[in-house]
């Protein structure tokens, strides 16, 4: 296979690649795209579209077709401890075009993005083509080497940027240094059907020692089972009617339907990492999203934290790529304008871990509400709070660079 130069070499389709891509190309720079499987279709990613990324597809002149694609709305986050339900967020006050969270498969948001993408003359997305080395000259990274079905292809570009997630082979070449900021849980992903009669509403259901959260996605249920760290082989162990008589003891109203997961085929294991690189680039290469801080699922902010990188990444980068003039300290600025958000986010996951989480599934006798649900509960105004956290995140970026 004939190699190949662009501008800017993107490792990982998922939403940072494929967001860093769109805007860059559409801002005049050649962006190739490299995405190791052949479409988007995969289980249980995360597929909440929060108000931060709903304002840039209006940024973009994209929301009102973006919101013709099936999709649930969350305009408020509920909890229930015991049989007590508790209102957490309400995104109905937020400073945004859509005051909801949206609810949709994630291979449909990529494709749609990728649709419009290659709309554009300097834009390109090569499917099954999976980043394996990086090209080095003189101490900079010049390009790297990916697998495709045809062989090997060297890519030489300005700038390599790693989007290829929380296991990324970008970053682990480069030699990038990564801290671990610990997670005591992991996150069982499964779905059962909806029926007439059930709740509408997306909630979290806490109880003695247990916890799930449970997404409406019309017609099913995708649930989020937490388990402590490293626990599924004891529960594989136990079998798979262990599961199903937790589930039905946890949320009674699917005691009906646990039955379905007749299989652990049914059962995704998330096994949840947060860490953070030290240095999110090098000369010649920049990690973004995943690549640069795995967050925890608390919150579901990981896909809108992975596209506010990509927005500030074409933002600081798209003149200087298109100039050819991009210097190291131009990579410096993306990550001190992202940093501070990754690492303010991760700490309050990680406080509520720490503090709500492992409280819960550690308990043995009658579970009380947390304060902060209480408090949300009680006092309206402190339902923003956690909504802004949540819907628009820390330092929320918006679409500067002008169409080429």
């Amino acid at each position: 296979m004939a190699d190949r130069t662009v501008t800017c070499c993107i490792a990982g389709g998922g939403p940072a690649g494929m967001m860093a891509g769109f805007l860059l190309a559409r801002a005049g720079v050649e962006v190739l795209v490299l995405e190791k499987h052949a479409d988007f279709l995969r289980d249980f990613r995360g597929d909440t579209i929060h108000p931060s990324t709903l304002q840039v597809m209006h940024e973009l002149g994209l929301l009102d077709e973006f919101l013709r694609l099936p999709h649930q709305k969350a305009e408020q986050l509920s909890g229930q401890v015991g049989d007590t339900v508790l209102r957490i967020a309400d995104f109905r006050h937020l400073p945004t075009t859509c005051k909801f969270i949206a609810f949709m498969p994630q291979w449909d948001f990529l494709d749609f993005l990728a649709g419009h993408a290659e709309r554009l003359p300097r834009f390109g997305l090569m499917r099954r083509a999976e980043a394996r080395e990086l090209i080095e000259e003189d101490g900079r990274v010049v390009g790297l080497r990916a697998s495709t079905p045809d062989g090997a292809l060297d890519i030489r570009a300005d700038l390599v940027i790693g989007a290829d997630g929380r296991h990324s082979t970008v970053r682990a070449k480069a030699g990038l240094v990564s801290h671990q900021l610990g997670a005591p849980i992991d996150v069982l992903w499964l779905r059962l059907s909806r029926h007439d009669g059930d709740p509408n509403e997306t909630f979290g259901r806490f109880d003695t020692g247990r916890l799930a959260v449970l997404i409406n996605r019309g017609d099913y249920w995708q649930l989020g089972y937490v388990i402590p760290k490293g626990g599924f082989d004891e529960l594989r162990q136990a079998g798979l009617a262990t599961l199903q008589s937790r589930l039905a003891a946890l949320v009674p109203f699917l005691a009906d339907r646990v039955g379905a997961l007749d299989t652990w085929d049914k059962v995704n294991l998330l096994t949840v990492a947060v860490d953070r690189l030290e240095r999110w680039h090098r000369p010649g290469l920049l990690c973004i999203g995943d690549a640069a801080h795995a967050m925890s699922p608390v919150g579901g902010v990981g896909i809108n934290l992975a596209i506010q990188d990509a927005v500030a990444t074409a933002n600081i980068l798209a003149g200087a790529l298109r100039e050819q003039r991009l210097s190291e300290t131009d990579l410096a600025l993306v990550q001190r304008r992202r940093e501070f958000p990754a690492r303010a986010t991760q700490r309050l996951q990680i406080a509520i871990q720490n503090r709500v989480i492992t409280r819960v599934l550690g308990s043995s006798g009658t579970l009380s509400a947390p304060l902060p649900l209480r408090l949300a509960a009680a006092i309206p105004l402190f339902r923003r709070l956690p909504a802004r956290l949540i819907g628009m995140g820390v330092r929320p970026e918006h679409v500067r660079a002008s169409a080429a």
